[in-house]
């Protein structure tokens, strides 16, 4: 996913360009469900929000500033619509774990531990506060840096960092709570 690439594909879209909106749509779809469905725990908010976003951004594309990433613009939107989203259901919604597919897998057992084991982590996620489920999801499903963390959440880095950090203690105790042995790593 390339800069130059997004920004030449927005002034497409502006210029009446379809197409160039549904790439990147199908660029920054899966990333953009992942954030939803990792931070609402429901594969049906998650497609939901995912949708909410790509209209409001097709809708607010002629304010988007070239000065920035497409890709950090729409995850800001992302996080932002999530958190509003989790906020005004604010009831535990039960975990959506039709989303793993274990048939895929050569190894039926080995996907069933998988299964678990992100079942298991998706409910510890659910426990933590807000902020530190944010970072942890921007961080280890989407990968993103520190600094583009820090552009999204419109916090300082340290705080990100510290944030990060606050939030590994917070989710380490809740696995080990929920049984889950801790081996120091």
């Amino acid at each position: 996913m390339n800069e130059a690439s997004d920004h030449r594909l927005i002034y497409q879209c502006l210029d009446g360009d379809v197409n160039a909106y549904e790439t990147l749509v199908e660029r920054y779809q899966r990333t953009v469900f992942n954030v939803a469905y990792r931070m609402t725990q429901n594969q049906n908010n998650a497609e939901e929000i995912t949708q909410a976003i790509f209209v409001k951004a097709y809708e607010k594309l002629d304010t988007f500033n070239y000065k920035y990433k497409f890709f950090s613009w729409i995850y800001k939107m992302t996080v932002n619509e999530t958190l509003n989203f989790v906020k005004r259901n604010s009831r535990q919604e039960s975990l959506d774990v039709s989303a793993v597919n274990m048939a895929s897998s050569e190894n039926p057992e080995k996907a069933l531990d998988a299964a678990e084991r992100s079942a298991h982590i998706q409910h510890a996620l659910g426990q933590l506060h807000l902020d530190h489920r944010t970072v942890l999801v921007l961080k280890y499903f989407t990968e993103l840096s520190y600094s583009e963390m820090s552009e999204i959440l419109q916090i300082p880095e340290k705080t990100v960092k510290s944030r990060l950090y606050s939030a590994r203690i917070q989710l380490k105790d809740v696995l080990v709570n929920q049984g889950w042995a801790y081996n120091g790593g």
